[in-house]
């Protein structure tokens, strides 16, 4: 392909997306909406489903792993900020990944770009995890002026203003991840029980029920330092956990940069395997 077919290409999408931006809107809307439409709570189970998560874990897990230390200053409050992060990634690549299936009977009548049907998952997913936000403050605060757990511990630094960037990598490496899967997923149908078993193991395969510490085995160490998930959970930390016990000036550059290849690479190769592939999507709808 030549530079100007590219551009022009490039030049097209844009204005499609724009074209349909509204829809896109619209979908999201309308995603939030059906994922509480039986529920007597609503919406109000996207503040109370993250906190009832971290009791119980809390109360299984607190005993072994959350005794203080640098890693794990409240183990409650630690629990739930990698726990937020797992929880939108597995939560906006699954519904992705079913996006198509979902709306297998609007993709045959009428053409809407298709990427819109994946990315409004996401987009609806990211919205219940801005809500999930609110709780988590709410937590932090709570055990901050009750000092359980060593809660007297947590402190607020200016990193805090630092964790959008985080958030936005998980976006872009959700997109991307979710792109893959949306296509792979209409053409082998297996790839959905496959992922429910990959993200259940991700969860133990994270430090997020337990320190990095408390591993010993050093490829073991390797392999979740590599995993870019890990690297997004440890910048959240770093912004809104660790406080002073980090003693880098800011953020870890290494982590940044390493986050930010891996985002951005996924969403390349998201965009790609999308664009090769989606028009045969309807033929196996």
């Amino acid at each position: 392909m030549s530079k100007n077919s590219a551009k022009k290409l490039i030049d097209h999408d844009v204005e499609m997306f724009k074209k349909y931006k509204d829809l896109l809107m619209e979908l999201t809307r309308k995603n939030v909406k059906l994922k509480y439409r039986s529920s007597w709570l609503g919406i109000f189970w996207s503040f109370l489903q993250p906190l009832l998560n971290m009791i119980v874990l809390s109360v299984v897990f607190g005993a072994l792993f959350g005794k203080s230390n640098k890693e794990v200053i409240c183990f409650p409050v630690y629990l739930f900020t990698g726990r937020l992060i797992y929880d939108f990634f597995n939560t906006a690549t699954k519904q992705s990944m079913i996006s198509f299936r979902r709306n297998a009977a609007i993709i045959k009548k009428v053409y809407v770009p298709k990427y819109m049907y994946p990315l409004s998952s996401i987009f609806s997913t990211f919205v219940t995890f801005a809500i999930s936000i609110v709780c988590y403050i709410c937590v932090w605060i709570f055990f901050k002026l009750t000092g359980f757990s060593g809660g007297a511990n947590l402190t607020v630094t200016w990193r805090i203003f630092l964790v959008f960037i985080p958030m936005l990598y998980v976006l872009i490496f959700s997109v991307g991840v979710g792109l893959i899967l949306s296509v792979v997923c209409v053409f082998f149908r297996d790839v959905e029980y496959i992922w429910d078993v990959f993200t259940r193991l991700l969860l133990y395969m994270v430090p997020i029920l337990y320190p990095l510490s408390k591993i010993t085995t050093p490829w073991i160490v390797m392999v979740i330092k590599l995993n870019p998930l890990y690297t997004m959970i440890e910048l959240f930390r770093q912004c809104v956990l660790y406080g002073d016990l980090v003693t880098a000036p800011v953020l870890s550059w290494k982590l940044l940069l390493y986050a930010f290849a891996c985002a951005i690479g996924t969403l390349i190769v998201g965009i790609w395997v999308f664009n090769k592939y989606s028009d045969k999507i309807v033929y196996h709808l």
